[in-house]
């Protein structure tokens, strides 16, 4: 309980509470709002904790699975957060300009991405330098507006889990393909907005940088315990399989030592008694045979 004080205090500190005014309001946002105060709606930090924390568990579960997280924030005040949130957990991220069909028609998008790769390499091997000045300028042209838009996501071979947003409204595109491939949705629900297009709603404001800070920060900070969480367990896996491979090596051992005693033991004594026995053998027809020799007389 104390810990959801103190986080309601940070949260009220950051003014999270602040809507927007009264006669912009989506009606469907009444279950969150708390109070009306000169003609400004008030969050209800009470259901914003709630929203953050449901949210937060469900990151991170997904941070452990393995799975991505994408970002998208194309606001002005958000840009700088987001970017620094994103980079600190490895997650791809969109602050620049949301291009239609980044998530439906991902494999175009990664022929792009493909290409200001390309682009790199050849500007780091020293290729570039057998083209003409002109189609020198022209390729870095080219990459450097490519890497504005798509260099958060340059890293991702396939389509995230789920998409994290700071505007639903602003970022209705974005939702709208995110709907459509069954991606789960989070993000930053401000008063204007419909809570019920998303599948984790956090009440708050979405308009001051120091709200989109504390909400970011803390989902980044159970993304990142997810993360570690799996390397954990990757560890112990490890470990155990590193160990499984020690057991068999030592059951082999053991295995190999015992066929190699029970052959001992059975060749010891059979030698000896097949020994024994072959001389004994021989010796009785010598024996009888050298007794008719000297008997014959002859």
């Amino acid at each position: 309980m104390e810990n959801n004080t103190s986080l309601q205090q940070q949260l009220l500190e950051a003014g999270v509470h602040f809507g927007h005014l009264k006669k912009k309001w989506n009606p469907k946002m009444l279950p969150y709002i708390f109070a009306e105060k000169k003609g400004i709606h008030i969050i209800d930090l009470n259901k914003t904790v709630e929203g953050l924390q449901e949210a937060a568990a469900a990151l991170k579960s997904i941070a452990r699975s393995g799975k991505k997280i994408m970002f998208v924030a194309t606001k002005k005040q958000a840009k700088e957060i987001v970017t620094e949130c994103a980079q600190r957990v490895n997650m791809p991220y969109v602050t620049e300009r949301w291009l239609g069909g980044m998530l439906t028609n991902f494999n175009t998008v990664r022929k792009s991405v493909k290409k200001m790769q390309s682009i790199e390499k050849m500007l780091a091997d020293g290729s570039i330098e057998t083209l003409t000045k002109k189609e020198r300028l022209t390729l870095q042209r080219d990459k450097d507006k490519m890497e504005k838009v798509l260099g958060g996501i340059a890293q991702i071979s396939r389509i995230p889990a789920a998409l994290f947003m700071v505007d639903i409204g602003h970022e209705h595109i974005a939702l709208a393909e995110a709907k459509r491939l069954n991606i789960s949705t989070f993000g930053m629900v401000d008063t204007n907005c419909d809570p019920n297009k998303i599948d984790f709603a956090i009440p708050s404001n979405d308009d001051a940088t120091k709200s989109i800070a504390i909400i970011l920060n803390y989902l980044t900070a159970a993304i990142a315990e997810g993360l570690q969480e799996r390397q954990a367990e990757k560890d112990d896996d490890d470990n155990d399989s590193e160990e499984s491979a020690e057991a068999k090596a030592a059951r082999f051992e053991a295995n190999a030592e015992g066929e190699d005693g029970r052959g001992r033991r059975g060749r010891g004594p059979g030698g000896p008694g097949a020994a024994g026995g072959g001389p004994t053998k021989r010796r009785v027809p010598n024996a009888g045979g050298g007794g008719r020799r000297p008997g014959g007389g002859r």
